[in-house]
C-alpha cells in the first residue's frame, strides 16, 4: 500500500487513460447486447398493451407471456419464466433446484462451495426446514485447484449414478478466485456432459447478465438463474427472477414455483410487467456503467498499491470487485464510504451484523432505490480474514468514480491510506 498525496484529479486521469482500451471494450459489449436485446423486443411485437396489470390468478396475461419470451430470445433459451414472485437470487436459484432434482438426487457443485446464502437450501439430512437434504437430495462439492480452476479429477471421482445436477456458479461469491467466463462455462458444459450425459447442467448466473457478449444458456448449459433487481432488471425492476433453459426444465420450475399442473399459467404481475420490460431494455448499457466503474475502481486501488480482482487488465463476466485490505479498519472504513457515496440514505452508517444466511458478520452498503438492487451501487464484505471487500454495480459511471474518490478521502482522513 501506498501513501496518496490527496491528488484525486490526477490519480483518476492516471487510472482511466491506463485502463482506456479495457473501458472502451466494454462500451462495444454493452452495444452488441443492447442489439440483442432490441431484436428480441421487435421479434416478439412488444407493445403498450403488454404493460397492462393483471390481478387474480392472471390467466391469460399476455404481457407476461411475451416476457418470457423475450428472456428465453435474449438468452439463447428455449423457454424463460419470469416473475416479481421470486423474492430473491437464492429464492430463484432454490425454485430451479428444487424443481428439476427428486429424493434419492446428488446435486454436485463443481465449481466449489456455493454461495454463503445457499447453503441453507442445501441443509442438512434431518434439519426439518425443507432444505434438499431434508428430502432426501444429496450435495457434494468439489474444491477448485490453488489456480482457481475446476478440479476435473476430482469431479470425475465424485461422480455417482445418482448425480443428476452439476452445479456452477459463475461469480466469484465471497471467494478471492476468478469469476469463470462463458467461454470457460461452456467447455465445463461440453466435459460434464461427456462424464454424464444425463445429467442437467445448471447455472447461478447471478451478477453475470450482459458482461459479455453470451450467456451461459448459448453454450451448452441446460438451466440458469438469476435475480432481477441484480443485472438484468436494469435497475427499474422492483423484486422478481428468472430461470432460462430446456423448455422440461423451465416447466418443472414453474411447478415449483406454483403447483403442479399451474406451472406458470397463471400469477398476476401486479403491474410490474412494465418497469421488467423497461429494465431489461436498459440493462446492458447499465451493466456496462456498472463494469467500466469496477475496471476503473481496480486501475485506481491497484495504483496504490492494494490487491484486486479482477485486475484492471483482466476479462470480465461479472459485476464483482473485490479489494483486499490490510485490516477489519480498513474494511469497515471501505464500506461505509460506499455508503456516503450514495444517492439514498447516505446519512446512515452501516456496521457489522450477523445477517441471515451468512455465516461470519456482515457490513452491506447499499444506498439503493431498490431495496437490495445490486446492479445499483453497493459493497459488501464478511468480517472475517483475508479482509477482502466486494463492490458492485454502478447505475452511472459517474457515481462510481464518486464512491471510489469518497472511499480515499476517508481511508485518508483515518490515517489508513
Amino acid at each position: 500500500m501506498k501513501r496518496w498525496d490527496g491528488n484525486w484529479e490526477s490519480l483518476a486521469e492516471a487510472a482511466e487513460r491506463k485502463a482506456s482500451a479495457r473501458l472502451a471494450e466494454t462500451d462495444t459489449i454493452a452495444e452488441r447486447n443492447q442489439w440483442k436485446v432490441l431484436e428480441a423486443f421487435r421479434k416478439r411485437k412488444v407493445s403498450d398493451f403488454h404493460f397492462a396489470a393483471s390481478t387474480g390468478y392472471g390467466y391469460n396475461d399476455r404481457g407476461r407471456e411475451v416476457l418470457d419470451e423475450v428472456y428465453a430470445d435474449v438468452f439463447g433459451a428455449e423457454a424463460a419464466l419470469v416473475r416479481p414472485h421470486l423474492v430473491s437470487g437464492t429464492h430463484t436459484i432454490g425454485t430451479a433446484l428444487f424443481g428439476v432434482l427428486r429424493p434419492g438426487d446428488e446435486i454436485l457443485f463443481v465449481t466449489g462451495r456455493p454461495y454463503d446464502t445457499l447453503h441453507k437450501v442445501i441443509g442438512k439430512p434431518g434439519d426439518g426446514t425443507g432444505s434438499l437434504a431434508d428430502w432426501g437430495i444429496r450435495s457434494k462439492e468439489v474444491p477448485l485447484t490453488a489456480a482457481g480452476a475446476v478440479d476435473w479429477d476430482a469431479v470425475a471421482a465424485a461422480v455417482t449414478g445418482r448425480t443428476r445436477v452439476f452445479a456452477i456458479q459463475r461469480s466469484r461469491g465471497y471467494d478471492w478466485r476468478p469469476s469463470f467466463t462463458v467461454g470457460e462455462i461452456a467447455e465445463m458444459a461440453e466435459r460434464l456432459k461427456r462424464l454424464k450425459p444425463d445429467a442437467i447442467v445448471f447455472a447461478d448466473n447471478c451478477y453475470g447478465e450482459f458482461t459479455e457478449e453470451r450467456e451461459p444458456t448459448e453454450v451448452g448449459v441446460d438451466l440458469i438463474a438469476g435475480s432481477l433487481i441484480k443485472n438484468p432488471g436494469g435497475g427499474l425492476a422492483t423484486s422478481g427472477g428468472y430461470i432460462a433453459g430446456r423448455k422440461e426444465l423451465v416447466e418443472l420450475a414453474a411447478y415449483r414455483l406454483t403447483a403442479p399442473g399451474i406451472g406458470g399459467e397463471v400469477g398476476a404481475m401486479l403491474g410490474t410487467t412494465r418497469l421488467i420490460f423497461q429494465g431489461l431494455f436498459l440493462a446492458p448499457h447499465l451493466v456496462g456503467q456498472a463494469v467500466k466503474g469496477s475496471i476503473f475502481a481496480a486501475s485506481v486501488f491497484e495504483e496504490l498499491g492494494f490487491e484486486t480482482h479482477p485486475g484492471w487488465r483482466d476479462p470480465r463476466t461479472d459485476l464483482i470487485q473485490a479489494v483486499r485490505f490490510d485490516s477489519a479498519a480498513h474494511l469497515i472504513a471501505f464500506v461505509q464510504a460506499i455508503q456516503k457515496a450514495a444517492a439514498v440514505d447516505a446519512h446512515v452508517v452501516p456496521e457489522p451484523w450477523d445477517m441471515p444466511g451468512y455465516e461470519s458478520p456482515v457490513i452491506m452498503a447499499a444506498g439503493t432505490f431498490v431495496q437490495g438492487g445490486s446492479l445499483e451501487l453497493s459493497a459488501d464484505a464478511p468480517i472475517r480474514e483475508p479482509y477482502i471487500a466486494f463492490m458492485q454495480g454502478g447505475l452511472t459511471f459517474a457515481h462510481v468514480k464518486f464512491a471510489v474518490r469518497q472511499a480515499l478521502l476517508d481511508l485518508k482522513q483515518q490515517d489508513l491510506l
